[in-house]
């Protein structure tokens, strides 16, 4: 299982997302607080966090990325340790990524004159292409390239 990323985390713990964020913040409380069952073979295994101390520092600053990769780092360990834990952590997680959180937020602007061609605004794109005529009033010379001294 890929860790729970350290944005959601601090998010939710900040209060994102109102009452669905709350809820979720609630949920991976929940979850995290369920005894810790570790499989079969409990002498091998070293003692690892529970991640409960890792929740509590991070829900009293959500700010701290230092605390939100903690519970990152314990959730992921117990979720390797834990087979009924990672199950409920990967349905929390489907649940909690859902959720508007405002990870990874883009803020378009456009200024400075005037543009010709089409403008794509948001998050994420790839494998795109885009052919745009010439610039009104202005021929285009074999390669495509605006002739500048043309009127």
């Amino acid at each position: 299982m890929d860790p729970v990323s350290m944005g959601l985390l601090a998010a939710l713990a900040g209060g994102a997302g109102g009452e669905l964020g709350r809820d979720a913040w609630a949920g991976l409380t929940a979850l995290v607080r369920r005894p810790f069952r570790r499989g079969e073979d409990t002498g091998a295994v070293p003692p690892v966090s529970t991640g409960e101390p890792e929740l509590t520092r991070l829900a009293r600053d959500p700010e701290d990325q230092r605390s939100a990769q903690a519970l990152s780092t314990a959730l992921a360990v117990r979720a390797a340790l834990d087979s009924d834990f990672h199950t409920a952590l990967v349905a929390w997680l489907l649940q909690a990524q859902a959720l508007r959180t405002d990870e990874g937020v883009v803020h378009n602007a456009i200024s400075g004159g005037t543009q010709y061609g089409p403008v794509l605004q948001g998050r994420d794109f790839s494998g795109l292409t885009f052919t745009t005529p010439a610039r009104p009033g202005r021929p285009a010379d074999d390669e495509g390239n605006r002739d500048e001294t043309s009127q």
